[in-house]
């Protein structure tokens, strides 16, 4: 099913639609041309076609109330006319396209022609026997053959790199398979409230069908496209559709549209489903787009919306959806251009920046890379010339044709050692090594309730240096309880009794809390026997609901005598008004209003109060001052949430007008005052110490009041009295930060955030300012990481803000999820400190690589190349390299990406954004084993056939028998590297290197299996490999060196760091070249394809080939004497560069960010760039 392209897909509902069209009042086409209109139209149309949304609910064989029976068979036969409620993903890559993508590695691809030649010229006799007369190109080699041992190394090393990309693919499809599974995982829990059968029921977004009627509330992302048709104070924001960002206002009378993909803001309600899946709205969209490119599906935060169908190019799904694509050009058109939104929204949905991490990973390879491309390019001309001077010149030996192919076949040997030296220089296992490490983590993360939706998140929760948190539902455990009330002039500090409540103000007390809360708030009996009662819905209302069964009465008669429909007039919760109101029409005709919400906000518009009888009294500002002092303040002192409930009675004529809210909202009498407990989660104030030792601040950010916020704060551990630290309420901190125009100072930001610890009272832009002010500040000389918490619709600013954000996962709004980089799935802070656990260790983790990888990488190349240099054949074959790189490359990113983590990580501060990748302690582990390593190999290299009494395999003519010597050279290189892995578990130089070894099994079955698979390549590997089998004691030798170096890591470890003055960090990121985010926008494929880049060593030569360029046209404009913006614009217009030209520091230096001339892209295209489409 998931394949069916969306043009099938619709051709046959249409098929379908032609027989079952009887069944239901209307098709799927008359739905879907419905859905296209907006507002009054819309209205009309359903008037005159269905005669008012009851008549299409009765076509739909629907109930506005009770909603659909819910049987199976009803369910797929809708499923099967009108669709299914999902988008067909895009195809996942084949294995067989990842190789090919494997194989347009540069350096492979010089292997391969390499090996080619090689294989070629080996089956190539040249005629005649003159070739004794071509220098020393024979010697041992006739006994064994020439044409029979020829063309096993070319073979071996095609085999070999069939090997690498068969690695390096299955990864990338294995990656490929974990995001899927991801993304599935985040669409089956993104569940949708529809009414079935009368019951209220939560179901998954799939299984919603056309004619289900849904509950729709403030923070949901809409699943389908329907009919609103009953409902209060309905706001929606369709940005993500038409790109306005105004909300936009649903009536049933006005605009009764509700869209797929657009999320509400405001109230609540009911509607209709007419379109699900490819026919609403965003799937029609997503068709005509030919469903957004791969890297769209990367980076877009769309959960659910993922992906249509990339195959269906955007002609072939017009011509098939013909009447569709036709009316959906003016929505296009007249909303403002979906396709610019589009684009709009990529670059915006890219994270701040490229993340710390590739930053520095990119940076370090690509200078390693250019370091071994120079290493191997010297290597093969001193070969060549070598080789030349000492055929023609010293033995003045002539150039004979029928020597030539003798000749190539010599030339083609020293390439290939080049090559191979560049093979192991290249460290593409880094790449792979963050991938592994990101992609375990994420795995394990699952597990510590983190459902991690973009992969650099995890590492960069590594680097968070503060936390701005939510505190209900995330410091505390959302299980609301009223524990105090003030009522009848009397403080409770417990539950009252219920017999010293006069009877009007219980009356009234019962009736304002039962109706004036979302009727989908509930108390359900508990799960288990003794448990606690469940709460569903809102967790205040839940509190007040428990409040009116502690007080033995009931609210659920009170609701059904007034049901939803019944309700004249709500006033839904917003963060402004703080406040929600219900109108109820009474018998009488006048209305009454019930009020309730955060006490210092509502009782400022109480006049009244009831009094002990039941009475309402004169209520006073002077009053209400002593009741705060009196009650408010000991409420919130004890860390309770305190809520104003309070009435006012209308007349019937004139009818109030509703809209002016702060007339309606004012005069009120109030009924009562409660304090709700909210209790700090056990694990919290734990869980906090850690975060503060490992030195990352955490601050709260609330909508509650300040005495509340304190005192919570306090019993979190947040704050200790006696401490230097400020709480500030929201007004007290605009005041503070702002100018006398009312402009937002970053340096009034500065004075403050050190030492905020409590901001209470805010708004989500004050958090969103909060955020912000933190993450540009420059005060402190590490840029702050910051990590935000948030479950609310309103705190989608600052999650995008963020470094990180986590969105809760049982509390938290659609909207909040998909701004979201972490769902924490059981709404915990504790998690957050595991988050914090994981991404320290995937940065560890990278580094014990980098120091085992570079320490190889080091002792390859010196020897290849000096082996090369002195004795014309560099002592590791080619094949042999490339399973040291296999080993070096893809086994140990594995072995050492997937150590688990300690809780010794948390007792450090974290890295900063500049601190270097390779600490001095990594660089002194690297140079001190490179020292061992190189001293053992070139001792061996030139005294080991006397040590082992063997013949010596130095100056060894072009096809002779593997010799022992440089067998047992290859075998001890490994060996070293093997117990080497051992030690590059620790990086902070640690003296134990075993701590903790069995915890991690896949370590030790790579390091064992490779060691088995060198046994049997140095005994059975025979030509292929250059190896002759071994005696017992030279094995023994072998394996002794190895175990040597992990004494000499503990002769390392006896060095101290601070000595060692001299030794450079490398692999830093100074803050200049964190790039400007406005680049970032433009350029978003050169930062995304970081690891790409790396891959594809050309993009450096385009680069310096459109420098000399630029600096070619800078000279001659400078010398023409016009202006140097209006060369680089003619320049720029002769080669039709994409370019933009970052920064003009000094005129003869132009950078140009990914510039790729036309001439030149036309072979990077060839050789695999990932150019993405939509870039300007």
């Amino acid at each position: 099913m998931g394949d069916m392209t969306n043009s099938d897909f619709y051709s046959k509902n249409q098929r379908n639609e032609a027989n079952h069209a009887g069944e239901f009042g209307c098709t799927l086409q008359e739905l879907r041309s419905l859905m296209e209109l907006r507002g009054t139209e819309a209205v009309v149309k359903i008037k005159e076609t269905y005669g008012e949304t009851e008549g299409l609910c009765r076509h739909l064989k629907t109930s506005p109330t009770e909603g659909l029976a819910g049987t199976a068979a009803d369910l797929e036969k809708r499923k099967l006319i009108f669709g299914k409620n999902f988008i067909p993903p895009k195809k996942p890559k084949t294995f067989i396209q990842l190789v090919w993508e494997a194989l347009q590695d540069v350096t492979l691809i010089i292997l391969e022609i390499a090996a080619i030649i090689s294989l070629g010229l080996s089956f190539y006799q040249p005629p005649g026997e003159g070739n004794e007369g071509c220098g020393t190109a024979t010697g041992g080699a006739e006994d064994e053959g020439e044409a029979e041992a020829g063309w096993i190394e070319g073979a071996a090393i095609l085999l070999s790199v069939i090997c690498v990309v068969l690695v390096t693919a299955f990864n990338d499809w294995s990656k490929e398979k974990q995001f899927r599974g991801l993304q599935s995982r985040i669409e089956q829990e993104q569940k949708f409230t529809v009414v079935r059968g009368g019951q209220v029921i939560q179901i998954p977004v799939a299984e919603i069908v056309v004619g289900d009627i849904a509950q729709v509330k403030y923070g949901d992302l809409l699943p389908a496209d329907g009919i609103f048709i009953q409902g209060n104070d309905l706001k929606i924001d369709e940005s993500s559709l038409t790109g306005e960002s105004d909300q936009v206002r649903k009536s049933v009378d006005k605009d009764p549209m509700l869209l797929s993909g657009t999320h509400v803001m405001e109230g609540s309600g009911r509607m209709l489903v007419t379109a699900v899946g490819v026919n609403s709205q965003t799937g029609i969209i997503f068709t005509l787009l030919g469903a957004g490119g791969e890297e769209e599906e990367k980076k877009d935060k769309k959960g659910k919306m993922q992906d249509g169908n990339m195959e269906n190019s955007q002609n072939k799904a017009k011509q098939q959806d013909g009447a569709a694509a036709m009316e959906m050009q003016p929505l296009k058109s007249a909303e403002g251009g979906e396709g610019d939104d589009k684009d709009k929204k990529k670059s915006n949905m890219h994270k701040k920046e490229k993340s710390v991490l590739q930053g520095k990973l990119t940076k370090l390879a690509v200078q390693i890379g250019k370091a071994g491309l120079v290493m191997s390019a010297i290597t093969v001309i001193i070969l060549v010339l070598y080789f030349a001077i000492d055929t023609f010149v010293v033995n003045k030996k002539q150039w004979l044709p029928e020597c030539t192919p003798v000749y190539v076949q010599y030339f083609v040997k020293f390439f290939i050692i080049g090559v191979t030296v560049l093979v192991v220089a290249v460290p593409e296992g880094l790449p792979l090594a963050v991938t592994i490490s990101l992609a375990y983590s994420v795995k394990k993360m699952m597990r510590d309730n983190n459902l991690v939706r973009h992969l650099d998140a995890c590492e960069t929760m590594g680097n968070a240096t503060a936390i701005c948190s939510d505190k209900t539902g995330t410091l505390t455990t959302n299980r609301m309880t009223v524990v105090q009330a003030y009522v009848g002039d009397v403080h409770y500090k417990e539950i009252p009794d219920p017999d010293s409540i006069p009877a009007k103000t219980m009356e009234l007390l019962v009736n304002a809390i039962a109706i004036n809360s979302a009727y989908t708030t509930k108390i359900l009996p508990p799960e288990k026997e003794g448990g606690l009662p469940r709460q569903v819905g809102n967790k205040t209302e839940c509190g007040l609901l428990g409040f009116v069964l502690d007080l033995k009465q009931d609210y659920e008669p009170v609701r059904s005598l007034i049901p939803e429909e019944k309700l004249y007039k709500v006033y839904t919760f917003n963060s402004v008004r703080k406040s929600m109101s219900t109108v109820i029409k009474m018998p009488d005709g006048s209305f009454r209003m019930y009020s309730k919400g955060a006490s210092e906000i509502v009782l400022k518009k109480c006049s009244r109060i009831l009094n002990a009888a039941g009475e309402p009294r004169i209520f006073r500002p002077r009053d209400r001052d002593e009741m705060v002092k009196k009650v408010i303040e000991p409420m919130a002192c004890d860390g309770l949430r305190t809520i104003c409930v309070a009435f006012r009675d209308f007349p019937s004529s004139p009818e109030p007008d509703w809209d002016n809210e702060n007339d309606i909202l004012s005069d009120l009498t109030c009924i009562c005052v409660v304090g709700i407990e909210d209790p700090v989660r056990p694990e919290v104030p734990e869980a906090i110490r850690k975060c503060q030792r490992a030195g990352i601040t955490v601050r709260m950010v609330t909508g509650d009041n300040i005495n509340t916020a304190r005192a919570i704060a306090i019993k979190c551990g947040i704050i200790h009295p006696g401490e230097d630290f400020l709480c500030l309420e929201g007004k007290e901190f605009n005041r503070r930060i702002r100018n006398e125009k009312g402009e937002i100072e970053q340096e009034r930001i500065d004075k403050i955030w050190p030492k905020l610890r409590v901001l209470a009272r805010s708004s989500p832009t004050d958090k969103h300012t909060l955020v912000k002010g933190i993450i540009d500040s420059t005060q402190v000389e590490q840029r702050q990481v910051v990590a935000v918490t948030g479950d609310g619709t309103n705190d989608g600013p600052a999650l995008k803000k963020a470094d990180v954000g986590f969105a809760m996962g049982i509390a938290g709004t659609d909207v909040a999820k998909e701004a979201s980089d972490i769902i924490l799935t059981d709404d915990n802070f504790s998690s957050i400190v595991k988050a914090v656990m994981w991404g320290r260790n995937v940065y560890d983790s990278i580094s014990k690589f980098l120091q085992f990888q570079l320490t190889v990488n080091i002792v390859a190349v010196i020897v290849a190349f000096t082996g090369a240099c002195i004795t014309q054949d560099s002592p590791l074959k080619a094949v042999q390299m490339l399973w040291v790189n296999l080993i070096m490359d893809t086994f140990a990113s594995l072995a050492l990406a997937t150590e688990p983590p300690t809780e010794a990580l948390l007792l450090r501060k974290p890295y900063g954004r500049n601190k270097p990748l390779i600490s001095r302690t990594m660089m002194k582990n690297i140079l001190g084993h490179a020292v061992y390593q190189l001293t053992l190999i070139f001792t061996l290299l030139f005294v080991g056939e006397k040590m082992f009494k063997i013949d010596s395999g130095r100056n060894a003519p072009l096809h002779s028998p593997p010799s022992e010597h440089y067998t047992i050279i290859f075998n001890t290189f490994v060996m070293m590297q093997l117990f080497n892995e051992i030690n590059a578990r620790k990086i902070h130089g640690e003296r134990n290197v075993f701590d903790g070894i069995f915890r991690n099994p896949i370590f030790c079955t790579i390091v064992l299996g490779t060691f088995a698979i060198q046994i049997v390549i140095v005994q059975f590997g025979g030509k292929p490999f250059s190896c002759s089998p071994l005696q017992l004691d030279q094995w023994m030798w072998c394996v002794f060196i190895g175990l040597g170096e992990l004494v000499w890591g503990q002769v390392i470890a006896t060095i101290p760091t601070s000595r060692l003055k001299f030794l450079k960090e490398a692999g830093r990121l100074t803050e200049k070249e964190e790039v400007p985010e406005e680049e970032l926008n433009e350029d978003v494929e050169e930062i995304d394809h970081a690891e790409r880049e790396l891959r594809r060593g050309q993009i450096l030569w385009f680069r310096g080939l459109n420098r000399i360029q630029t600096q070619i046209e800078v000279v001659n404009t400078f010398k023409s004497g016009t202006s140097f913006q209006g060369a680089l614009r003619r320049q720029s217009s002769v080669t039709s560069q994409t370019q933009d030209v970052t920064n003009i520091s000094s005129p003869s230096h132009v950078s140009l960010s990914n510039a790729l001339s036309s001439p030149t892209s036309t072979s990077a295209a060839a050789a695999g760039h990932p150019r993405r489409e939509g870039i300007p």
